[in-house]
């Protein structure tokens, strides 16, 4: 233990502390903007500077470490001045027109820069200013841009993909997609997470809110909209709706609100998902030397991207099964618009998401099988959609209950799990388990894929077969499992692997809380509603058995081929071998 005093308040604090951490034990602020524990603590910002006596540097709180017998003061005037003026610095390269920003009451800096009552900027106001393709799913503004380096860190230490660095030298440093690319050019995975931790508004989502607007207010567009698992368990956040409000039905309802026509659960097609993925890992199982193993799950969009600009020659590893988003597209333009009698060009399907890359997904040139353009016309991010119930002044909280629009709003407990890291194995052995032994296994039964560890074994054992299984969540793990398997170290049967820390519940669409991760609350969530939810198995949701009965025929049918199944070598990720 160490000796220190902050503010002539003396503790004792472990070695290896650094001054941020012993300020905050013992209660005391210290503001930061570039600051993000154990991936960004390079002081960049110069915002947590601390006087130490004895010194007349200033110094970075958040990198360095407390000394026997240091004493330090957090807001002497010397503390405040510097403070402010380097915040004023960083205001005046940056475009503060707040009001049309995303980030806009949700802003470390507009936050740091109120608590520090800067009123006035003594310095020349500048900014950058770059052209960007605004069709792409991630939008940079340079002009926000503080460079504070997090999206640098977070993209190469967590996805080791190493999308943004540094370009120019001097006073015309920068942060720009890495290796002189554009940014449709670069193997972007699109998985938002350089977003959720940008501390600005630098990084964005494609805003997609007037076009599904602008289809809601169509006579002759009929808009089906379909919401994820991990959506409900984080869309009260952006709005200020507490949890015991915040619920799915209530989510129905100002889905509803807004206009559109029906409003499903994306869970319908997760255990449809399940069927057909379940399926075929079965049918690999029985026929080994057909395949490429292990088997990777293909729902996250992310990942696809990842495997195939990493590691193009394990695409044929991928299931064939669509992810649910996909899928559900294809059957509302299908098996839906059949049930309705309608043509399927008039109807517009809309998704909201927790993800930035499912607005790649869906725009997919393979993603039409049903015929009628794309099969997900539009992609919305939890955050858009939080945007759009504020722009609509819509009040969630006075809105009654209501259910689902039928038949596709049915979803099971391991339907919804899918929004967490592990789910979609759970999910998916839950019912192998029951096609291979003929009877329902314990709902909780395969419970060892749950927890936030980054990656995790497991050996099941079903019908006398011993399933080796694996789960990585976050690119920079998926890595590492993908080269444990190349090299031979370890060999599985089944993997499934999340682009997003955390699986969906952590997606790079969901509500930004800075410098607090979520993922894991919101997984919690998830797993009560699994638990609370009277059907636990997707081959148990009337919805789905009535869909096979009535139009799909059975798992890995030729319609389901066509409809629910993909070729994910059909399309290129940017520099792969065609």
């Amino acid at each position: 233990m160490v000796n220190i005093t902050i503010n002539h308040k003396k503790l004792q604090v472990k070695e290896g502390t650094t001054i941020l951490e012993a300020a905050s034990i013992a209660g005391i602020k210290i503001p930061t903007l570039c600051y993000l524990k154990d991936i960004n603590e390079i002081g960049a910002c110069r915002v947590c500077v601390v006087e130490l006596k004895g010194k007349d540097m200033l110094v970075s709180s958040c990198n360095t470490k407390v000394e026997e017998g240091m004493e330090v003061i957090t807001n002497s005037e010397k503390v405040q001045h510097a403070r402010r003026m380097n915040v004023a610095f960083i205001l005046s390269k940056h475009n503060t027109n707040c009001t049309s920003c995303t980030r806009s009451g949700n802003c470390s800096l507009q936050e740091v820069a109120n608590t520090l009552n800067i009123g006035r900027l003594p310095y020349k106001r500048s900014y950058e200013q770059k052209t960007w393709n605004r069709e792409f799913p991630l939008i940079r503004n340079a002009g926000k841009c503080i460079k504070c380096m997090r999206c640098v860190q977070v993209c190469e230490k967590i996805q080791t993909l190493g999308i943004w660095d540094l370009v120019n030298t001097g006073k015309r440093t920068s942060v720009d997609v890495s290796g002189n690319r554009k940014i449709e050019n670069a193997d972007c995975a699109v998985c938002g997470q350089c977003v959720t931790h940008c501390p600005v508004g630098a990084l964005h989502e494609r805003d997609d809110c007037a076009k599904l607007m602008d289809a809601i207010h169509n006579p002759d567009k009929i808009v089906v909209v379909q919401i994820a698992p991990a959506v409900r368990a984080a869309w009260g956040e952006g709005i200020g709706l507490p949890k015991q409000m915040a619920t799915e039905k209530r989510m129905a309802a100002a889905v509803r609100a807004l206009g559109a026509d029906y409003v499903f659960d994306t869970n319908f097609s997760a255990d449809l998902t399940i069927m057909e993925e379940g399926s075929e890992l079965i049918e690999r199982l029985q026929h080994p030397d057909d395949y490429q193993w292990p088997m990777f799950t293909s729902c996250c969009p992310g990942w696809v991207r990842f495997l195939k600009s990493q590691y193009p020659d394990m695409t044929p590893n991928l299931s064939t099964a669509k992810s649910p988003q996909q899928m559900f597209g294809a059957v509302t333009k299908s098996y839906y618009a059949q049930i309705l009698d309608v043509d399927p060009s008039r109807i517009f399907c809309a998704s909201i998401m927790p993800c930035m890359a499912k607005k790649a997904e869906c725009d997919l040139p393979v993603m039409n099988d049903a015929g009628a353009g794309q099969d997900v016309d539009l992609a919305l991010t939890t955050r858009e959609f939080d945007r759009i119930i504020k722009a609509e002044m819509l009040i969630p909280a006075l809105l009654p209950e209501e259910e689902f629009d039928m038949p596709l709003g049915v979803g099971s407990g391991a339907a919804v799990i899918f929004g967490a890291t592990g789910g979609v194995m759970e999910a998916a052995l839950r019912t192998a388990s029951y096609v291979l032994e003929g009877h329902n296994p314990d709902p909780d039964a395969f419970s060892v894929a749950r927890g936030m560890d980054g990656i995790k074994e497991a050996e099941v054992e079903i019908a006398g077969v011993k399933v080796k299984a694996a789960i990585a969540h976050g690119l920079g793990n998926a890595r590492k499992l993908i080269e444990k398997c190349r090299s031979g170290e370890a060999e599985y049967h089944f993997v499934e692997v999340m682009a997003c820390p955390g699986g969906c519940a952590g997606g790079g669409g969901q509500p930004i809380r800075d410098g607090v991760e979520m993922a894991d609350v919101r997984g919690q969530q998830l797993y009560e509603l699994d638990r609370n939810n009277p059907i636990r198995f997707s081959h148990e949701n009337p919805s789905v058995i009535q869909a096979y009965k009535d139009y799909f025929e059975k798992p890995l049918s030729h319609k389901s081929h066509e409809l629910l199944h993909t070729d994910h070598d059909a399309w290129k990720m940017p520099g792969e071998v065609r």
